[in-house]
């Protein structure tokens, strides 16, 4: 068992982007959402309805397939890590994840990869993401 980020309640959502500003300060000390791990985003149109983009923590992920370079590679109870200095800013990890979750800074031309800690979850006022015990052998 290990404990994988999850949307549990998405209609709770209010927008508000707590759980991106959280991750960019944590892992970048940047305040914007542009650096988070996840993306928010509100449908066009649905007043109310929104959009979490986590990544899901796969077991064999197609991010890390695709990567040429092994620069992304599997971590431990799911997900990925990343070796920066092995990345080559060709794009294809985030072309690969099915789930569009892998996000892209645009800055450093790498990919900005969700390390699984839970610190967004910490900052969501309406309990939308949490970290939740994932039995991997049941899939």
């Amino acid at each position: 068992m290990s404990k994988l980020l999850r949307v549990v309640a998405r209609e709770q959502c209010i927008g508000c982007y707590s759980c991106m500003f959280a991750c960019s300060r944590t892992w970048f000390k940047a305040l914007t959402v542009e650096k988070a791990a996840l993306r928010v985003k509100n449908y066009p149109g649905a007043e109310g309805a929104f959009s979490i983009r986590p990544c899901y923590g796969c077991l064999d992920p197609d991010c890390a397939r695709a990567c040429p370079t092994g620069a992304l590679y599997p971590r431990e109870g799911g997900g990925v890590k990343f070796d920066a200095d092995k990345c080559v800013n060709c794009h294809e990890c985030v072309d690969a994840c099915i789930s569009n979750a892998l996000q892209w800074d645009f800055e450093t031309k790498m990919p900005i990869v969700c390390h699984q800690c839970g610190v967004c979850t910490r900052f969501c006022p309406n309990e939308v993401i949490k970290m939740v015990e994932i039995d991997q052998k049941k899939g």
